[in-house]
């Protein structure tokens, strides 16, 4: 069965994007295997860069941090960026998915091999993580595979 191309938002304000998100849920992936709770992403500006501060609490108890940049990659949309941790390799972060009061986002990329859901706070309201989940499945992905990792808002 093939896919419809994945849709962005039309528009993204990058400075009101900027600040903290707590990981609501996220499809399986290797970098982030051991993160147990307290998933975070920070971004903010350096210029034309914009910095990106992730975080979490590993199955373990310690603290995993991982820094790296992204730049806009749609100038038009501002929903697609190019992120990196590891120089010179980038990889697609598309925002699929944001509440107009940027309460919430869904991130993506094309092969839809990676997905975030990312609130401001540490839970979504029922009604909004059903809405949410909606958009996740009319996007191409399935819900039934997400980690929903435990946020206690320590962080």
């Amino acid at each position: 069965m093939t896919q419809l191309p994945l849709k962005t938002v039309d528009h993204v304000d990058l400075n009101r994007y900027l600040g903290k998100w707590y990981e609501i849920a996220r499809l399986p992936n290797r970098f982030e295997k051991k993160c147990q709770r307290d998933v975070i992403a920070e971004y903010s500006k350096d210029g034309k860069k914009i910095l990106v501060h992730n975080c979490c609490i590993q199955q373990d108890g310690s603290p995993k941090v991982a820094e790296g940049r992204a730049k806009v990659a749609d100038s038009v949309t501002n929903a697609k960026l190019k992120v990196t941790f590891f120089w010179p390799f980038y990889g697609n972060y598309w925002i699929i998915g944001l509440d107009p009061e940027y309460r919430w986002a869904i991130v993506g990329e094309p092969t839809r091999k990676y997905m975030w859901i990312l609130s401001r706070t540490p839970h979504v309201a029922d009604a909004d993580r059903t809405h949410i989940l909606n958009l996740v499945q009319q996007a191409g992905y399935d819900p039934g595979q997400l980690i929903y990792p435990q946020q206690t808002g320590t962080r």
